[in-house]
Formats: structure tokens, C-alpha cells, sequence
């Protein structure tokens, strides 16, 4: 006899909503599988299979205890309820493992809902079978094919909900709809089942049996324990993971920054090294510096830019070593660049430690200061420079005076010697004696001559020179000079042109020069003198115009670059102490800078050396003007002159009174500029005067200057220890160079009285004029 059963509506609906919160748990938990990586990701697939096949298998449970039979007792045996429980997790399981791998597609999809679908639907006849009642259960097929068929279509559309991203209401709508068509599944299954009464309950079947109301209530109660932890545990992950990722977020949006940061760097190079010295990373600056690309460098050791003097002596190491244990070190160096060329380097580098304290790396800062170094050299170059600049305008101004008071002393020693030596009788030791003295003070004179043109306080008479004349004569006096182990050569072309210049300067620089290569062939060698015509190659180093080149090339050491560089420099010596003053370049420098010229040096370490001394070219328009030929003139045929002599030094003043007297003179004496315009104002018979330059109160100019406006015509002699007598350049007047004998103020005076009706004319008396 067939019964027909009826459902309890409260469980029904309590299955139906059992399922859909299985199903809405299982797709949030497919969230957390998807978001997760590694073990995680397999510790949530097993979550979510228990709460999909758990679920399922509650819903059926509380659905067949809302099913009931009028006058049956229904029970369950123990082992199939559990493998009921187990069929669709594992089912479930496989499914969600499948579809979750890597490149899985529709096939799989399709595959893994089939075999979803059949373990579903065997979880629904396995725990129709565990039913222990006094009745006989048959199927109607149609039924049982349809329950298949919803099975496997709701587990093909929980596997593709689970791995596909959805919201919330999407998440909730889809679970309302999985869990009507698991319970559809269920109550399809349900509707084909018929059951006949009749038979007795075999308990034999059926090792253990549970309560129907306890295992009511124990399903129940136990699945949404499970759903509920579950759903919890999910909404703690997922705000972990949000979490998680915000700070991932900000630290991937920190990291981007900073490696922005460090890119747009480009003044700084900025990287990390390993405990090892060894780079991590490169930036935009360290590639612009230093010439590598982060492929070319990262992974190579820090020594990699260290020059070769400083990795022999460890400095790399040293580097690392002092920012292990200070923390930090600091220097300036060269570095390599991957060109090979070099650059000064400001260099920083910080140790980093980890919170345990254990050293993890370094950063390094590499600064290229390589124009900031050359800007501070040539401050102190020219600093150094204004120093020395200094030195020479104090030195010139101290060798001005002293000249001065120097020839003003040789005056006096030079005229006593000579009116003595007249007064003496002839005794051939009396005359040597005088004869030395002579001699010792016209060698204090020709010194203050030198220190005067090398403070530039000495007046240049440019003169056309012919430099092939000029060799040729000082020749025998340059050979005496350096001796015999240093062989003089010249050689000057034909037609060399006439140069503009003092050829007595000139003879000086000369012999400086010669001088110069002789200190550099200690063992001897070759001088070579020679000159010729700037050509087309020498333009480009000389002002315009015409030049002419007298130079000095030897056989010797040479000078390397740094010495070259420095050696026109006042005061630079390479000799030892007490061998040379720095000076003499200085003064082959000055003389052709004055004379409008240039002083060149060319030389390569034991290759010798070139000074090459540039002359203006003589104008074809200027003739070669003879000094005029005072010799002639003759003391006796001088008529007797009176003349006022005016000087501050009363030594100077008495021996050039004491001179002229003794040429026949009649002389009148002043000790300054205001006295000599009083005595001129009360004196008219005068026919000379000769004056000091450098006098207080009144220079010698100055008072010239005035004579030429009260008497007009008079002539006047300017004598002067040193030639700076640049205040009234328009005066014409004879120059008469202190300290000077007897027979060059004799010579002065005749040649002052001759041209005195041409006040235009001017004669300047050469240095040391008429003395032995």
C-alpha cells in the first residue's frame, strides 16, 4: 500500500534558507580563495567546500525531517548519514580545485559542475538509503533525472559564480537562487520517491540509528555554527586583506615616489650597496655622473670607481669599514667615470641596520664638485697671485727708494773717487786701489739698473735694433758667463727685419735666458740663439701686426707640464736654495710685455727647452737713429758755464758742484725746488741748471716746468736714480741717469748748451755713460 507523505512548511523554509546561506558563504569564501595565494589559498578551498557541501547536505537533512508519513516512525543509520555528509564536500572540493587552476576554461568548467552535480545528487539517494522506516522506497525515474539534471546545472553555476568577481547584492541574489535550486533539486527528488507500507523495520540493516528530533536538532544548530564562522571568519580576512592592501597601496604609491624621487635626481648619485660593497640599484643620477647603465653596473662592487692609487691603498674598504662602525663616512677624491676620465668627488656613505641592529647595506651619495674644486683652485691661484702682484708693487716701491738713496750714495762715492784720483800722486798702487773702488761702486750701480727693470721702474728707450748685430756683440760676454762646458750657436736668417726695443733691457733678457739654459745642462750641452719672422703659424699667439722672434733653445732636462705652467711665475724656481731668485723670467717677461711683445716658452720633460722672446718689427719708416756722438765734444773747448746744481742730498749736491768747478764752472747751489726759483728770480746771468728729480716739496719736473714759464730758453738737466717721471710727459729735457762721473756731466753739459735752441728735442744719456 503506497503512502504519501507531507512536508512540515517551517523546515521547508528553513531548508531553503539553509541552502542559500550555504550557497552565499561558499561564494564569499571563493572570494578570499581567489585574493589569497599559496597554502591560504588552499586552506579557503577547503573552507568553502565544507560550507558548500556541508550546506547542501544540511539543507537535505532538515528537508527530509520536514518530511513525514502518517503512522511511520522514520530513522537513520549512522554511516550512511556521514558518507552523505563527506560526498558533497569532497565533490565540492574537486570542483572548486579544478576551475581554480591556472588556464582553466568552459571544458573544465563544464567537467568539474558534472561531477559536482553527481556527487550532489548521490549525497541525495545516499541519505534517501540511510532512512530506516517500516516501508519500501521505489523511484520514479523522470523524477530522479530531473534532480540529476538541477544538480548538476546549480553546480555548474556555483562554480562559475565563485570565480568570477561579483558584488555583494550580485552575491545575494545568486545565493537566493542557488538555494532554490539545490532545494529544488532536493523536493524533484523527493516527488519521485514512492514509499509502500507493510514491510517491518530491519534493524538489522543499520549498525547504530539516531533520533529523529536530535538529529533535527544536531544539524541545524551544527550548520549555521559552521556558516556563521565561516561568514566570520571571511569578513575578518577580507578586512585584514583590505587592510592589507591599502598599506600595500600606500607602499607601492610611497616606494613609486620615491623611485620618482630618485630618478629625477640627476645632480646626486644615489644607490645602495649590500653588506658586501656591492650596488643594488642605479638612479638617473649615478647614469649621468658616472657613464653606466643600471644593466652595466648593478650587481658590481663599489671599488669599481676608486682610481688605482686608491685601491692600493685600501681606500675602499677604509670607506665601508668607517660607516660599519660610525655610522657614516664622508670624503672628497677622485673617481672613475666609465670613460676612464676622472672627477672630483664630495662622497657619502650611511650605513643601514635592520631592527635587530644587524648591518644591512649602505646607502651612498656621490656629489661630482669637480667645477666647484677648479673654481676654488682658481681663487686660490689668483688669490695667490693678488699676493705675489702685491709682493712685486711692494718690492718695486721699496727698490724705487732704495734706488734712489742707493745711486745718490754711489754719486758721491763715484764723483770723490774720480776728482781724488786727479789729486793723488802717480803711484801705481794708489791707482789700483782707486781703480777698485771705482769699479766695486759701478757694479753697485749696474745692480740697481737690474732691480729697477725688474720692479719696472726702469724707462725703456726703444731703439731699432738689429738682433743679429746685438747677438754678436754680447756673444763673448754670454760665453764667459756660462762657461766652457756650454757651446753657443746662432743662427739668423738674411734680411731678418730690425726689431723695436732697449737694447740694453734687452741684452739683460738675454743673458738671463742664457743663464737659465745653462742651470738646465749640468753636464753640459747646446745653446742655440737664433731668430726669425713670425709666420702664419705664430699669428694665432701674438697681437697683430709684425714680430720678430730672438730665442734661446738648450739641450737639457726640460719641464714637464705643471713646470711649464708656473714657470713665468715671479719668484718660481726649480733650482735649489740659494741658486736663483724666481726673477729672471719675470724680467724677460715684463721687458716683452713693455716693448709690446710676448714672452713664450716650449719645452717636454729631457727634450730641452725653447724661450722665445717676440719683438715688435721696426716701421720701415723709422731710420736707425745714432745716439748722438758726444765723445767728440771736448772739455776744453767748452766755455766756462755758470750753472745752478739743485739737490736734496747735500753729498750729491757738494760732488756735482765739486765736478763742474773742476771742469771750469762757476756753480751755484740749492737744496730744493722753492730755493732754486729764488735764486733764478735774483740771478740773471744763468746758463744751466741741473736738477734732482725726486725732491720734497718740489719735484725736479715740477720745477722745470716753472723755469720754463719765468725764463723760457734756459736749459735744464734732470738727473734721477730711478725714471719715474711720468707726471709732465710734454716737458723735453735732458735726462742724465744717477749715479754718473765726471766725463758724462761734461758730456750732458756740452750737449745741453748745443741743442738749448730746440726745446723740442729730448736726449736721454744712456746708464753708466763714459764711465771705465
Amino acid at each position: 500500500m503506497a503512502h504519501a507523505g507531507t512536508h512540515d512548511a517551517v523546515l521547508v523554509a528553513l531548508s531553503v534558507l539553509i541552502a542559500a546561506a550555504a550557497s552565499y558563504t561558499a561564494l564569499d569564501l571563493a572570494t578570499r580563495m581567489r585574493a589569497a595565494s599559496a597554502w591560504s589559498s588552499r586552506a579557503w578551498l577547503v573552507t568553502a567546500a565544507i560550507a558548500m557541501g556541508g550546506g547542501i547536505w544540511s539543507m537535505h537533512f532538515v528537508a527530509m525531517l520536514a518530511f513525514s508519513l502518517p503512522g511511520l516512525e522514520i530513522g537513520f543509520d549512522l554511516r550512511l548519514t556521514l558518507l552523505s555528509l563527506a560526498l558533497p564536500i569532497v565533490v565540492t572540493g574537486l570542483g572548486f580545485f579544478v576551475v581554480n587552476r591556472p588556464g582553466a576554461g568552459t571544458a573544465s568548467l563544464c567537467l568539474s559542475g558534472l561531477v559536482m552535480g553527481l556527487g550532489i545528487a548521490g549525497m541525495h539517494y545516499t541519505g534517501m538509503a540511510a532512512m530506516r522506516m517500516p516501508a519500501d522506497l521505489r523511484y520514479d525515474h523522470l523524477w530522479v533525472a530531473v534532480s540529476i539534471l538541477i544538480a548538476i546545472g546549480a553546480a555548474v553555476a556555483a562554480l562559475w559564480l565563485a570565480f568570477h568577481q561579483t558584488g555583494v547584492r550580485f552575491r545575494l541574489l545568486a545565493a537566493v537562487i542557488m538555494g532554490l535550486a539545490v532545494s529544488g533539486m532536493h523536493y524533484a527528488a523527493m516527488q519521485g520517491a514512492v514509499f509502500s507500507s507493510g514491510a517491518p523495520v530491519d534493524h538489522a540493516r543499520g549498525v547504530t540509528s539516531v533520533n529523529q528530533t536530535h538529529l533535527a536538532l544536531w544539524v541545524t544548530g551544527t550548520t549555521f555554527l559552521i556558516l556563521v564562522l565561516a561568514l566570520a571568519a571571511a569578513m575578518f580576512d577580507r578586512h585584514l586583506s583590505q587592510a592589507s592592501e591599502r598599506e600595500a597601496a600606500a607602499l607601492r604609491a610611497s616606494e613609486e615616489r620615491f623611485r620618482l624621487l630618485l630618478q629625477g635626481v640627476t645632480d646626486y648619485a644615489i644607490f645602495m650597496l649590500d653588506s658586501e660593497g656591492r650596488i643594488a640599484n642605479w638612479n638617473a643620477g649615478a647614469e649621468r655622473i658616472k657613464g653606466y647603465t643600471a644593466a652595466e653596473i648593478v650587481g658590481s662592487h663599489l671599488s669599481r670607481f676608486y682610481t688605482q692609487e686608491d685601491l692600493q691603498a685600501g681606500v675602499p674598504a677604509t670607506a665601508l669599514g668607517t660607516a660599519a662602525r660610525e655610522g657614516r663616512f664622508e670624503a672628497e677624491g677622485w673617481r672613475v667615470r666609465k670613460d676612464g676620465s676622472q672627477f672630483w668627488a664630495n662622497v657619502v656613505i650611511d650605513a643601514i641596520r635592520n631592527e635587530q641592529g644587524e648591518l644591512v647595506g649602505y646607502a651612498k651619495v656621490t656629489r661630482d664638485i669637480t667645477e666647484r674644486k677648479q673654481a676654488q683652485e682658481a681663487l686660490d691661484q689668483a688669490r695667490e697671485a693678488l699676493a705675489q702682484s702685491q709682493k712685486m708693487e711692494a718690492i718695486g716701491q721699496l727698490t724705487g727708494g732704495a734706488a734712489h738713496d742707493f745711486n745718490n750714495l754711489l754719486m758721491a762715492v763715484l764723483g770723490s773717487l774720480e776728482l781724488l784720483r786727479k789729486r793723488l800722486p802717480d803711484d801705481p798702487k794708489l791707482v789700483r786701489l782707486l781703480d777698485n773702488a771705482v769699479q766695486g761702486a759701478q757694479r753697485g750701480a749696474a745692480l740697481t739698473q737690474r732691480m729697477l727693470a725688474f720692479a719696472r721702474r726702469q724707462e725703456l728707450k726703444p731703439e731699432v735694433v738689429d738682433l743679429q748685430d746685438l747677438v754678436r756683440g754680447i756673444t763673448d760676454l754670454l760665453q764667459r758667463s756660462i762657461g766652457p762646458q756650454v757651446h753657443i750657436e746662432t743662427r739668423f736668417p738674411l734680411g731678418l727685419p730690425r726689431a723695436m726695443v732697449d737694447a740694453h733691457q734687452c741684452e739683460l733678457a738675454l743673458l738671463n735666458l742664457t743663464v737659465n739654459a745653462r742651470d738646465a745642462m749640468p753636464e753640459g750641452g747646446t745653446i742655440t740663439i737664433a731668430g726669425r719672422e713670425a709666420g702664419n703659424e705664430d699669428e694665432a699667439n701674438l697681437p697683430e701686426g709684425r714680430y720678430v722672434c730672438l730665442s734661446v733653445t738648450d739641450t737639457g732636462t726640460g719641464m714637464d707640464v705643471d713646470t711649464l705652467a708656473r714657470a713665468q711665475e715671479p719668484f718660481f724656481t726649480t733650482k735649489g736654495v740659494g741658486k736663483g731668485t724666481g726673477l729672471g723670467l719675470s724680467m724677460v717677461q715684463g721687458l716683452a710685455a713693455q716693448s709690446r711683445g710676448r714672452l713664450l716658452l716650449r719645452s717636454r720633460l729631457g727634450e730641452g727647452t725653447t724661450a722665445e722672446m717676440w719683438l715688435p718689427v721696426a716701421e720701415a719708416s723709422v731710420g736707425h737713429e745714432e745716439a748722438p756722438s758726444l765723445v767728440n765734444k771736448s772739455r776744453a773747448t767748452m766755455r766756462p758755464l755758470s750753472v745752478l746744481v739743485v739737490d736734496d742730498d747735500p753729498l750729491v749736491l757738494e760732488n756735482t758742484a765739486a765736478m763742474l768747478e773742476d771742469l771750469g764752472h762757476r756753480v751755484i747751489e740749492a737744496r730744493s725746488g722753492e730755493e732754486a726759483l729764488s735764486i733764478l728770480r735774483r740771478t740773471q746771468r744763468l746758463d744751466l741748471i741741473i736738477t734732482d728729480q725726486a725732491m720734497p716739496g718740489m719735484t725736479g719736473l715740477q720745477l722745470a716746468a716753472q723755469i720754463a714759464v719765468e725764463r723760457s730758453g734756459l736749459p735744464v738737466i734732470l738727473a734721477s736714480g730711478f725714471a719715474e717721471t711720468s707726471e709732465e710727459p710734454q716737458l723735453s729735457l735732458l735726462r742724465l741717469s744717477k749715479p754718473f762721473d765726471q766725463n758724462t756731466l761734461a758730456l750732458a753739459v756740452a750737449e745741453a748748451v748745443d741743442v738749448a735752441e730746440d726745446a723740442d728735442k729730448a736726449v736721454v744719456i744712456p746708464p753708466g755713460l763714459g764711465t771705465a
